[in-house]
């Protein structure tokens, strides 16, 4: 069995974002996280549209038993997993009917899920993790593909943590913003999707094909970098992930790379890092952002030093532009302030050009030594900022050629790291271009080939 096209699941994702503004991620996690038999935790407030998502998702996938419920410290198991067989009790077992409960389900979605009683959560984690469910004396193998599970906030108890452990993808969903409130209330009726289903067989030829995808040594040196980064964290016990976790996040990472027809997982798979490794979803902007900048290089502003570098020159320039002759009132400065003390009211009425030559002739002259001085130095920091900017540009068009046909990352992300890297591209060529400008206007200075050959000090800035 083929894979489904990456066109196909495009169909899917837009059929899950219809209609639903600012969930790019969300729905781009729950479809990879179904696709790679792993669960989700959507962690927002409610009307933001938790569940629509999951019963969505529950359409993308055919032949696919669907499970709902909302979870209450008032939950009792035969909720979730099925009343007891009341004929099994006439044999003396203890077995449930699972049909048509949690058990028997592909795709479900546990709302509030922390807040279910110690009976089901103990229950839970078995079927969770080991896709088991224990009936009576025996465990039965179940279909379960993926759990959608929704709460308002993350569990503060520490008996909650295993169970929370078992979502591999923790995602912050939050209300629409400001900027979004007007398209919300525009919206029209989403459009249902018209991509066939996934089947099972399709499932298990992606589960084939991540299994051949190979995981490289860009990939194990970025997950290396992460591991450094939570080990130096404030808050490290926190911010440990367990080894069960890596090899799961691992699997998720081939997944997406085999359904984006590549052969090996990457340094960029790792956007996914904060909705792995966040304990809760004020640490998501902080490793969005050392992914964004420390791994992608998606700076918003060259090196400082080189924006001290480029004020310094401009500031020198402009002292010795403007400074005057120091000769003495014989010099050309004394005639100009001696015409103007003499004209008075009628000064203006000296004839422009006359005026222009004397204003020219009253500028400080500097020997050939001093301006050749200048533009060495101003040459050697020009010359390498043109070749950085020369590599930036190159960085951003091969970033924006790596993105192309990344099917699982949101496209506004996408878009944040290939404008980031052209506008520090940009900002490389303007510092560059403003050097070239510099150089023309010391290399403007009037000379004076009788004074002194002494060369002036070197310009210096704060590195």
């Amino acid at each position: 069995m083929s894979l489904p096209t990456p066109e196909r699941l495009a169909a899917h994702l837009a059929a899950l974002e219809s209609g639903l503004l600012e969930r790019q991620t969300a729905a781009r996690l729950v479809l990879l996280a179904a696709l790679a038999g792993e669960h989700v935790l959507l962690v927002g407030p409610p009307g933001t549209a938790k569940s629509e998502l999951a019963r969505r998702l529950h359409r993308a996938f055919g032949g696919a038993r669907y499970f709902e419920r909302l979870l209450t410290r008032f939950s009792t198991p035969e909720e979730i997993f099925g009343p007891l067989s009341l004929r099994a009790l006439e044999d003396d077992r203890y077995e449930r009917l699972t049909d048509g409960f949690l058990p028997t389900a592909t795709i479900a979605f546990l709302d509030e899920v922390f807040k279910a009683n110690s009976a089901i959560l103990n229950a839970l984690l078995t079927l969770l993790n080991e896709r088991e469910f224990d009936n009576g004396s025996g465990r039965l193998r179940t279909p379960l593909a993926s759990v959608v599970g929704a709460s308002n906030e993350l569990p503060a108890d520490e008996g909650l943590q295993a169970f929370h452990d078992r979502f591999l993808l923790r995602v912050p969903v939050a209300p629409v913003s400001d900027a979004a409130f007007a398209a919300l209330l525009r919206l029209a009726p989403p459009q249902p999707g018209a991509a066939a289903p996934i089947d099972a067989a399709e499932r298990d030829a992606i589960a084939a094909a991540a299994a051949r995808v190979e995981f490289g040594d860009e990939a194990l040196a970025a997950c290396e970098a992460l591991r450094r980064l939570l080990a130096d964290a404030a808050d490290a016990a926190n911010a440990a992930v367990s080894d069960r976790r890596w090899r799961r996040w691992v699997g998720l990472m081939r997944v997406a790379a085999a359904t984006e027809g590549r052969a090996a997982v990457d340094a960029i798979d790792l956007w996914l890092a904060p909705y792995v490794v966040a304990r809760d979803p004020g640490d998501v902007e902080r490793l969005q952002r050392w992914f964004e900048v420390e791994l992608m290089g998606a700076a918003e502003e060259p090196a400082p030093w080189l924006e001290r570098a480029v004020q310094a020159f401009e500031q020198q320039l402009e002292i010795e532009t403007s400074a005057e002759d120091d000769a003495e009132g014989g010099g050309a400065a004394g005639k100009i302030a001696l015409a103007r003390a003499i004209g008075g009211a009628e000064a203006g009425a000296m004839p422009r050009l006359q005026s222009a030559a004397l204003e020219a002739h009253a500028r400080r002259r500097y020997s050939p030594v001093h301006v050749a001085a200048r533009l060495a130095q101003l040459d050697e920091i020009a010359a390498g900022t043109r070749e950085h900017a020369a590599q930036a540009a190159a960085a951003a068009a091969a970033l924006a050629a790596r993105l192309v046909g990344r099917l699982w990352m949101p496209p506004v992300l996408v878009q944040r790291l290939i404008d980031a890297r052209r506008r520090h591209a940009d900002a490389l060529a303007a510092l560059h271009a403003r050097l070239q400008a510099c150089r023309a206007g010391f290399a403007a200075l009037p000379l004076d080939e009788a004074l002194p050959a002494t060369p002036p000090a070197a310009l210096e800035w704060a590195a």
